[in-house]
């Protein structure tokens, strides 16, 4: 049997580091298969201490630190430092469904070319907030064809989230980059279709994840999400999926469309027919969620307008740090954590 690493990078997570761990440990795959590591960047709310409570009591958990407080280091940390024949990479606001290593495991025997598999993620809602913004993240019209969110497909696909990787890619395809802050698996996996491999998605793989609680939180998540996907095109002088540029578009039209007033009040209610397009096409996505109530129901529609608004702006400003000004990473990488 395949032996696996698990790897998390961490960083003040006592709310949610306890709950993934006890998920590993719950494995149905044998537990001496599983070896895990996490890789704290220097915790101070506690979170180390649950951890080497872990460490402690099962040989099989082990504690590195992460020196440079950021996810693609600790990923590639925890490669390193691995042996086994596949790697998982985790986040630790998850909790495993009990077979996803073994469902993960099996999926590789279903083509030679798969060389990461993942499942769906299963939204849990801390407060009412988190529910309407994780409805809204499992719509296509919020996420476009991010299947992984959206659980709308299984099959092949271009990315996938917390997904498990032969140990040998990291030697055709590289370590993940780390000079991307964000992106930075979905970077890696674009470089294993680019080189020929497949991703396959397979919704007997689950997880849970404990949706982001804030509508600033959310905004801050896609607007870092849509500036380093500029850093990532560059990088490989190619757009890497057509999905990106929707956000992108959106936020050129409320420019064009604002300022329309400016030269002609009819171009201005021309333009605002899209608007209003929009809003129909977002309130039918919103009810096909069915929502308990009114407030439930605007909320989503609201939803829908951060991720889309948010992804576009940091998309333009990417542009415009990357291919207009020319500026290295270390200039504004503190700007964007």
């Amino acid at each position: 049997m395949k032996t696996i690493s698990i790897i998390i990078p961490c960083l003040n997570e006592k709310n949610y580091i306890r709950r993934c761990l006890n998920s590993i440990q719950l494995q149905s795959y044998p537990p001496h298969l599983i070896t895990t590591f996490i890789c704290d960047g220097g915790s101070i709310d506690g979170t180390a201490e649950i951890i080497n409570d872990f460490v402690k009591s099962n040989t099989q958990f082990s504690l590195l630190f992460n020196e440079k407080k950021t996810t693609p280091y600790a990923l590639n940390l925890g490669i390193v430092h691995s042996k086994a024949d596949i790697i998982i990479i985790l986040g630790a606001h998850s909790e495993l469904d009990v077979n996803f290593v073994s469902n993960s495991v099996a999926s590789f025997d279903i083509d030679d070319k798969i060389m990461c598999v993942g499942g769906v993620l299963e939204n849990v809602y801390e407060n009412s907030t988190s529910q309407i913004i994780g409805v809204a993240m499992s719509s296509s019209f919020g996420v476009g064809n991010a299947h992984f969110r959206t659980g709308n497909k299984s099959g092949f696909v271009d990315t996938v989230a917390f997904g498990a990787y032969k140990k040998e890619i990291f030697d055709k395809v590289g370590l993940f980059d780390e000079e991307l802050i964000r992106n930075q698996d979905d970077e890696f996996n674009f470089r294993i279709t680019n080189a020929g491999f497949k991703i396959y998605l397979n919704h007997t793989i689950k997880c849970n994840y404990f949706v982001r609680a804030s509508f600033q939180k959310l905004f801050k998540q896609y607007y870092q999400y849509g500036y380093w996907k500029v850093f990532v095109n560059k990088k490989h002088k190619t757009i890497t999926t057509i999905r990106q540029l929707v956000p992108l578009l959106f936020v050129l039209y409320l420019f064009l469309w604002l300022t329309s007033s400016l030269i002609s009040i009819k171009l201005f209610l021309v333009l605002a027919s899209f608007m209003v397009l929009y809003f129909i096409l977002a309130f039918l996505a919103a009810f096909q969620k069915k929502p308990e109530s009114l407030n439930a129901l605007l909320g989503i529609v609201y939803t829908f307008f951060i991720l889309h608004i948010s992804y576009g702006l940091g998309y333009l400003k990417g542009i415009f740090d990357f291919f207009i000004l020319r500026k290295s990473i270390k200039k504004h990488e503190s700007l964007s954590r």
